[in-house]
């Protein structure tokens, strides 16, 4: 039987030329430094040593340019928490994992939350399927659900946790670890929460998502 986890494991992503890839990287760059909106494409063509005419050759806007880094940087998101969630190990390892895996992907990649969040906003059967060409999310949402449910049944049978829908935990993961990262520019006007806040309250959630997670739908 193969098991759901490698099947997602083993999706490829597709490699760019190695100036597309440049342009990609020097985008990433000068968003993380200045946001999507604030970017200009020059400076990602001057951050990839190339010149401007050929970084529209390759993604003839900066919103394409925009879509490109941030469809790369999701793809690579939720191959892995597709993955860990479809796996074999015990819930509170899996847990563990997802949580390491997406703040290290955030904390890489911050503005990919409030991108995907505005994208799915206005259009979002075109970022649907978008997404679903760099993962294809419906071939394996069943498999990952089911392993999932299975382990929240076991726990409710055994007394630990109330009954609980795979669907209701991966939503609470979910806002525990993205919230922060997709409303942090809220945060920052109510709570004075900066980035260096921001990054400390990602460090306990890395420490703490299974406690706080469980704890929620502890018996």
């Amino acid at each position: 039987m193969v098991n759901p986890a490698d099947q997602i494991d083993s999706m490829a992503e597709p490699a760019p030329s190695d100036t597309e890839a440049r342009i990609l990287e020097a985008a990433h760059r000068v968003f993380l430094r200045k946001g999507t909106a604030g970017a200009r494409t020059q400076e990602i063509a001057d951050e990839a040593g190339v010149n401007k005419a050929l970084l529209h050759y390759y993604f003839r806007t900066k919103d394409k340019l925009a879509e490109s880094v941030a469809m790369r940087a999701a793809g690579r998101l939720l191959r892995g928490v597709l993955s860990t969630l479809a796996s074999d190990l015990p819930l509170r390892e899996k847990l563990e994992r997802v949580a390491a895996h997406e703040l290290d992907m955030l904390e890489e990649n911050p503005y990919l939350p409030g991108f995907l969040i505005s994208e799915f906003q206005y259009q979002p059967e075109r970022l649907r399927a978008l997404l679903q060409s760099t993962v294809p999310i419906a071939e394996r949402r069943a498999a990952m659900l089911d392993a999932l449910q299975r382990q929240l049944d076991a726990e409710a049978e055994a007394g630990r946790l109330r009954p609980t829908l795979a669907e209701d935990l991966i939503v609470s993961v979910m806002a525990f670890l993205v919230f922060p990262f997709a409303a942090a520019s809220m945060l920052e006007a109510a709570l004075g929460l900066d980035a260096d806040a921001r990054r400390a309250m990602a460090e306990r959630r890395r420490a703490d998502l299974p406690d706080l997670v469980l704890g929620a739908f502890a018996v």
